[in-house]
């Protein structure tokens, strides 16, 4: 992850995100680069939009999160008719997410693999 982080502070002060840049920053975080690390995450980064990427990730659903106070559920009752529309209509709005978040990490899938 240390790899990531570097290269996202890299791309978020609007700096080039080279090998170099990435050492440095690994090197004043007191950790050891490893150059085959490095070398595959600039060319993994090389084929993807880091900006577009981002966007994905922040509208990623965080499943567990807790209700604020006040959130509960609807006083009033839908018919069943509603109900399995809304629910069909939120499963193709996942399918449709969790597709966009997969074209958007794959570039990333060869540094974990």
């Amino acid at each position: 992850m240390e790899y990531i982080y570097a290269a996202l502070l890299l791309h978020r002060s609007g700096q080039e995100i080279t090998e170099e840049g990435i050492k440095r920053i690994l090197q004043a975080a007191n950790l050891v680069p490893d150059e085959a690390r490095v070398k595959s995450l600039i060319a993994a980064l090389s084929r993807i939009n880091i900006d577009e990427t981002l966007k994905g990730v922040g509208a990623m659903p965080f499943i567990g999160a807790p209700m604020a106070a006040g959130q509960g559920a609807p006083a009033s009752v839908t018919p069943e008719s509603e109900k399995k529309g809304k629910v069909e209509e939120k499963e193709k709005e996942a399918e449709e997410k969790e597709k966009k978040e997969e074209e958007a990490l794959e570039g990333l899938g060869a540094l974990f693999g």
